[in-house]
C-alpha cells in the first residue's frame, strides 16, 4: 500500500488554487499564462503575411520588416480597431482575460436551509467541501461528505471526493427533484481502516485465505488490483420489475459484475444470471424502503443508472441487516473507482505529513507560574500538568459563578450552571427523539464511537446518550445524582460521578467504563 502511495499524484483542492491565485500564480486551467502571440493566423498565404498591416501604439503603420525592434503592443482601445482585428487581440494576444465557466448551485444543510454559491464547472466534491468549512469555520477532520439527495426516488449518495459535481448534476436531470446536502459521513473511508469490519469472512471469497481468515492487509489491495477481485457472495432480496413483490435469491459480485444464481447457490456459468454492471451506474441508500417499496427490511439499496429519473428503472435490493448492506455497498463502490478511493482517503494525511513541522512560537511555550511574588518557569511537566488541570478547574467554577448570578451561589443555584454549561457542545442536541437520533447517526456513519446527547424524553431531568456499536445505535440514560446537596451525573448508578455533561464526555473519550466503546466522532448539525 505504501509503494502505491508514492506512485499516486494528488491535486491541490479549491483552498490550494485560492491561495495560487491570490499569490498571483492563477489557476493555469483557466488562466494560461499572458504572451504576445502574433497576429497572423495560420490560414493567411505567405505573401498576406508579408504585407499584413499591425496596429501599433500612436496609430502608426509599421510593415514587417521595416523595423524588428518594434513589437506587437495591444491596444487598450479595442473599440477603435477594425472588427477582424480586435476580435483578433481579443482572442489571442489577451487569452488571460477571457472568463472561466461558472454556475450557481445550491447546498442545503441538514436543516433544510440552502446555501447560494457559484462555483466553476469542473469543481470536486471535496473542493465544495473545503469551501463549506472555511465559510463556516468547521474543523477540517477529512469527514465532511456532499450527498447526491433525490427526493421523489427517496434515495440518496455520497458523492465521491474526486467526482464532477457538474457531471453528477446533469446526469440527474431536470426532472427529478435532487439536492446537495453538506453533511459528516465518518464511515466514507473506514473500509481501509478496518476492512474485516466491513467485509465479514462468510461473504468474502479470495484465495490468499489462510485457516480460513482474510488477511486484512491483503484484501482490500485485492479490490484496488485491475486483475484480481474478492468475490462478495450472499442472499438478497430483488424486487421484481412493474411488481410489488420481492424475491430472494443467492448473489455474486465479481469484477465483470453482479450475477444472481437461477439454482439456489450454485455459482456454475449456467446458473449465473447478469443483474447489473457499474460503469455508467452509481449505488445508492433507499430512504423508508418499507413505506415506499414495501421491502421486507430497512436495509434497501439500488443500482440506478446515470440517467435514470423513474423509480421504475431502478434496480431494487435488500439486505438482511445493516452489516450485510454494508458490504455490498462498499465492494460496489470498490469495484467502481478503485485505486481512485484510495488517493481520496490518502491525499489529506500526505498534505498533514509535509505540513507537521511545528511553528517557532509553538516550540518555544513554557508553563510558567504567576502565584507568587516572582514568576518562575515550570520545568517538571507532572506539575505542568497538574497546574493546567488546577487551572481548568478553576474557570469552569469562575463560569459557574457567572452563570448563576451575583455572589455565592447556594446548592439550587449551583444544578443551574451544570443544567446550561453543555447548551454550546456541539454533541449535545437538545429536545431530539429517539427515531431523530438514530436517523442522525446513521446519515453520519454507523461506525464505532458516533455519538451525541440530547434530553430524555421520558424524563425530562434527565439526559440520554446515543452510542453506535458494531453498527447498532444503543441508547444510555444519564441519570442526576444528589450528593448532600450537590448534583453529579452519572451512567453506572453513581459509581462515577461527574459535575457537569462536559466532564462526563471527556471521560469516556478517553475511558470506555460501561460503555461497549470509547466516545469518539460527534455528531454534528452545522446552519450554512
Amino acid at each position: 500500500m505504501n509503494k502505491t502511495l508514492d506512485k499516486i499524484h494528488t491535486s491541490g483542492g479549491l483552498g490550494q488554487k485560492a491561495e495560487n491565485f491570490h499569490s498571483g500564480k492563477g489557476n493555469e486551467r483557466v488562466f494560461p499564462r499572458p504572451a504576445i502571440i502574433p497576429l497572423e493566423g495560420p490560414s493567411l498565404t505567405p505573401n498576406a503575411q508579408r504585407t499584413r498591416t499591425k496596429f501599433c501604439k500612436g496609430n502608426r503603420n509599421v510593415r514587417e520588416g521595416e523595423d524588428s525592434s518594434s513589437s506587437s503592443v495591444p491596444n487598450p482601445f479595442p473599440e477603435l480597431l477594425p472588427p477582424t482585428v480586435s476580435g483578433s487581440i481579443s482572442k489571442y494576444l489577451l487569452p488571460w482575460t477571457k472568463p472561466s465557466a461558472t454556475q450557481v448551485i445550491k447546498v442545503f444543510d441538514e436543516n433544510n436551509t440552502s446555501k447560494a454559491v457559484e462555483v466553476p464547472t469542473d469543481v470536486t466534491a471535496r473542493d465544495i467541501c473545503q469551501l463549506f468549512v472555511l465559510k463556516n469555520h468547521c474543523i477540517d477532520d477529512h469527514s465532511w461528505a456532499l450527498i447526491d439527495h433525490h427526493i421523489q426516488l427517496g434515495i440518496e449518495r455520497t458523492i465521491e471526493d474526486h467526482e464532477c459535481v457538474m457531471d453528477v448534476l446533469s446526469g440527474n436531470g431536470m426532472e427529478t427533484d435532487s439536492r446537495l446536502y453538506f453533511r459528516k459521513n465518518y464511515a466514507k473511508y473506514e473500509f481501509f481502516k478496518k476492512p474485516l469490519d466491513f467485509f465479514p469472512d462468510h461473504m468474502v471469497s479470495i484465495s490468499t485465505e489462510t485457516n480460513g481468515i482474510v488477511d486484512h492487509s491483503e484484501l482490500i489491495e485485492t479490490f484496488l488490483k485491475s486483475s484480481t477481485c474478492p468475490e462478495i457472495h450472499g442472499h438478497l432480496h430483488v424486487k421484481e420489475q412493474s411488481k410489488k413483490s420481492w424475491k430472494k435469491f443467492y448473489f455474486v459480485l465479481r469484477r465483470s459484475g453482479l450475477y444472481f444464481s437461477t439454482k439456489a447457490t450454485s455459482k456454475e456459468p449456467r446458473h449465473l444470471q447478469f443483474f447489473a454492471d457499474f460503469a455508467d451506474s452509481d449505488i445508492y441508500t433507499v430512504l423508508s424502503a418499507k413505506k415506499a417499496h414495501g421491502a421486507p427490511t430497512e436495509f434497501a439499496f439500488c443500482v440506478k443508472a446515470t440517467k435514470c429519473s423513474s423509480s421504475r428503472d431502478l434496480k431494487l435490493l435488500c439486505a438482511d441487516d445493516e452489516q450485510t448492506k454494508t458490504c455490498w455497498i462498499t465492494a460496489m463502490r470498490l469495484l467502481k473507482f478503485g485505486m481512485q478511493l484510495y488517493q481520496n482517503f490518502i491525499q489529506p494525511h500526505q498534505k498533514q505529513k509535509v505540513s507537521s513541522m511545528r511553528s517557532i512560537s509553538e516550540n518555544s511555550l513554557v508553563a510558567m507560574d504567576f502565584s507568587g511574588q516572582k514568576t518562575r518557569v515550570i520545568e517538571n511537566p507532572s506539575e505542568a500538568l497538574s497546574v493546567a488541570v488546577e487551572e481548568g478547574l478553576s474557570w469552569r467554577k469562575k463560569s459557574c459563578h457567572r452563570l448563576s448570578g451575583h455572589g455565592s451561589p447556594s446548592s439550587t443555584q449551583s444544578s443551574v450552571p451544570n443544567l446550561a454549561i453543555h447548551l454550546a457542545q456541539p454533541w449535545f442536541h437538545g429536545k431530539l427523539s429517539r427515531e431523530e437520533a438514530q436517523h442522525l447517526i446513521t446519515q453520519q456513519g454507523l461506525i464505532d464511537g458516533v455519538f451525541l446527547l440530547r434530553d430524555s424524553q421520558s424524563n425530562p431531568k434527565t439526559f440520554v446518550l446515543s452510542l453506535c456499536h458494531m453498527q447498532k445505535i444503543k441508547h444510555f440514560q444519564i441519570l442526576p445524582v444528589d450528593d448532600e446537596g450537590e448534583l453529579f451525573y452519572s451512567l453506572d448508578d453513581g459509581h462515577t460521578r461527574f459535575t457537569d455533561l462536559i466532564q462526563l464526555v471527556e471521560f469516556y473519550q478517553l475511558n470506555r467504563g460501561t460503555l461497549p466503546c470509547r466516545l469518539k466522532h460527534h455528531c454534528i448539525q452545522i446552519t450554512l
